[in-house]
């Protein structure tokens, strides 16, 4: 069989045994999740990802990182003279970079890429080659639909199933992991079986809902808690039943609060219910996002949960929000894309922060400024970098103020016996100017007497 140009041997990955139960048990992301070991089948507790990802924080904390990794723009760099990185434009490599496959974008690619990571625990890459071996598209694999095989020497294998945007035909081609991508969320328990952040925040996203929902009944029964029908009377459950049905019907729903005529003795009492300032609705509400928060690293505020930080430096904020939730996961993908393109030593992938890091106008400013004035950047490299400005000229050289000195230089001066014995050396005074001759003397003074009109003897 041939994937991609490239020849799939069914009849050498066939005998290759699976992970072992145990791990797969604990590793694999199974449709059901539990809040502890026997509740799904005791019907307590279930929590499935497409019912997760209803409750607001998990949706938020998923679609914002996904989304801010997304719209950084991965860069294909090359090393150059000292050291250098550059990014030129190599046909082999930057076609895939620009446009991973024939059906999605750059963005919406590293946002599946992201989301199935976030969601499940793992992302799996399928590469199509050209007849060259070159990886020229790379597609986004369901992870349900992906089975991990590991051959007795250790070698790994992935098992498919079918798949109509990837070209993947009905019966499950075994290929090896050169042609897959694999990013791994957090590997817990396996080494190819990462974890999901739904394992930890399951509970309290299912919490968030349950009291969603209790709310949301709780308001459509026109805020108005059941009650109890008594009557003086024995009652035939018949009856009962008859007076339940229609006291549901017309004063139950839309009809809640209407008023409600009773005979035969029979009077309503509503339930004591706690109401929902006893139960701190939305503390546990405000707590149960801040818990998906928490497992996610993402920041409350950035989801809308909790006041912003009061100090206005956006910059900061930005840079923990990065270096907390978005680093590790940016440079797993620059890895995995250098070793999954088969990029040299030279040349390596690159995500470009400023998408992230972006900077307002007095701060772009200042550093604009600070980076001119101590000769780390050029006028030009500056308005190019901050600005997107053209070149002028005169600009191309970084320039520093005449009395800056080199550190050598200062080195010599002070390897002196005594640095500052010309400072400390009294100056020799200047000598007395000489008169000038008679001659020149008589002169001034006529000069001097004809502008007063002095007539002289």
């Amino acid at each position: 069989m041939q994937i991609f140009g490239l020849e799939i041997s069914r009849r050498k990955a066939a005998p290759l045994p699976t992970l072992s139960s145990a791990d797969a048990n604990r590793g694999w992301y199974p449709l059901i999740r539990e809040a502890f070991g026997g509740a799904w089948q005791r019907g307590l507790v279930e929590t499935r990802p497409e019912n997760l990802l209803t409750f607001a924080a998990v949706y938020a904390c998923v679609t914002l990182i996904a989304s801010d990794i997304a719209k950084l723009r991965p860069r294909l760099m090359a090393k150059g003279a000292n050291n250098i990185w550059t990014e030129p434009d190599n046909p082999a490599y930057s076609p895939v970079l620009r446009k991973p496959n024939h059906y999605q974008t750059r963005i919406q690619f590293y946002e599946h890429w992201l989301a199935s990571k976030l969601i499940h625990g793992n992302t799996y890459a399928l590469k199509q080659r050209d007849q060259r071996g070159i990886v020229t598209a790379l597609y986004v694999l369901d992870p349900t639909r992906v089975r991990v095989l590991v051959a007795p020497n250790g070698d790994v294998y992935y098992q498919l199933s079918r798949d109509d945007l990837s070209r993947q035909a009905e019966g499950g081609p075994i290929v090896p992991a050169s042609e897959i991508i694999h990013d791994i969320m957090v590997a817990l328990y396996h080494p190819l079986c990462g974890v999901s952040p739904i394992t930890a925040c399951g509970l309290a996203a299912t919490q968030g809902l349950r009291v969603q929902e209790h709310s949301s009944n709780f308001f459509a029964n026109g805020a108005q808690p059941g009650g109890i029908l008594s009557s003086p009377g024995i009652l035939q459950p018949e009856q009962a039943k008859l007076i339940q049905s229609q006291w549901e019907e017309h004063y139950g729903g839309q009809n809640a609060g209407r008023v409600a005529v009773l005979g035969g003795d029979l009077k309503y009492q509503p339930l004591t219910m706690m109401n929902a300032t006893d139960a701190q609705l939305i503390e546990q509400l405000k707590w149960t996002a801040e818990n998906v928060c928490t497992t996610y690293h993402v920041p409350p505020y950035m989801i809308g949960v909790g006041p912003p930080p009061t100090y206005t430096n956006i910059e900061a904020l930005s840079v923990q929000y990065y270096t907390q939730c978005l680093q590790t996961k940016i440079e797993s993908i620059e890895v995995l894309l250098d070793e999954g393109l088969g990029l040299s030593l030279i040349l390596g992938t690159e995500f470009d922060l400023d998408g992230l890091m972006r900077m307002d106008t007095q701060t772009r400013s200042t550093v604009s400024k600070e980076a001119v004035g101590s000769g780390s950047m050029s006028p030009n490299e500056s308005r190019a970098r901050f600005w997107n400005l053209p070149p002028v000229a005169g600009g191309e050289s970084p320039y520093l103020q005449e009395q800056n000195f080199s550190l050598a230089a200062l080195a010599k001066r002070d390897a002196q016996a005594d640095p500052f014995a010309n400072v400390n050396a009294k100056k020799t005074p200047a000598p007395a100017a000489l008169p000038p001759p008679d001659d020149a003397r008589e002169r001034a003074a006529m000069r001097a007497a004809f502008r007063k009109n002095v007539v002289l003897a």
